[in-house]
């Protein structure tokens, strides 16, 4: 977030006044992405608390990754019952915000501690990332095991917060009907899709950059794979829209 260059001292410092910016932005965007880069430092935080508490007001969707989840563990009202917030927690965040819930939890397989976790949280849908991502809004829960990449980089969540916002972004042009359909899916059944094919890309994606890197392998190297990935999980359409 850029200052603007005549700002005061206090303005500086005022997490409202650095946030403002951003908000009056949020009409013309369709998808937050918080976390990759953001850091602890407090007032960053305290500016992208006003920022989410902005998005909510309009209902738009919001992913939480990296030190983003940082905010859902110590200002767990941020996102508590707020459906439209997904999270991607690696194992070492997961436990951390089980921990800041209460939760212990139990291990073993078919998504039971996520669930959980979603529950706890109201609702969010929850990404736990592992050999197989475990994906939650604590009704239902989906279980992302395509093959990954036998190799995991630091930095590799970046390409799934980014797909799941490009999802994301696609799942509000389906409910603003900007092309001709039924409408058979619903807001919540859209929003497991997203996570499902965020999580299904990034792991192809992951797949086939250790097949051509192997040890070497960097999280920048992802991206290079992301149209193939797309390709081989999804295809494209005979015609287009």
């Amino acid at each position: 977030m850029r200052q603007s260059p005549h700002a005061t001292s206090s303005e500086k410092q005022n997490p409202s006044a650095i946030a403002q910016p951003v908000i009056d932005m949020l009409p013309r965007l369709h998808v937050l992405v918080i976390g990759p880069g953001l850091g602890r430092d407090l007032l960053m935080h305290d500016t992208c608390a006003r920022v989410i508490e902005a998005a909510k007001k309009n209902h738009m969707p919001f992913v939480l990754d990296a030190d983003g989840l940082n905010l859902a563990q110590t200002r767990p009202e941020l996102v508590q019952g707020y459906k439209e917030c997904i999270l991607t927690p690696n194992v070492v965040e997961f436990a951390r915000l089980c921990k800041s819930k209460g939760i212990e939890p139990q291990g073993g397989a078919g998504g039971k501690d996520v669930e959980t976790l979603a529950k706890a949280f109201g609702g969010v849908t929850i990404v736990q990332k592992g050999k197989q991502d475990l994906i939650s809004n604590g009704v239902r829960t989906l279980v992302s095991d395509i093959e990954g990449g036998l190799k995991r980089s630091g930095g590799q969540g970046d390409t799934l917060t980014g797909s799941l916002a490009t999802f994301l972004g696609w799942r509000k042009a389906y409910l603003d009907k900007i092309w001709d359909h039924e409408g058979d899916l619903g807001e919540e059944e859209l929003l497991a899709l997203a996570a499902f094919g965020g999580s299904s890309l990034t792991r192809e994606c992951s797949r086939l950059a250790f097949s051509k890197k192997g040890r070497s392998l960097q999280a920048s190297d992802l991206t290079e794979e992301v149209h193939g990935a797309f390709l081989n999980i999804f295809g494209e359409p005979s015609s287009r829209l």
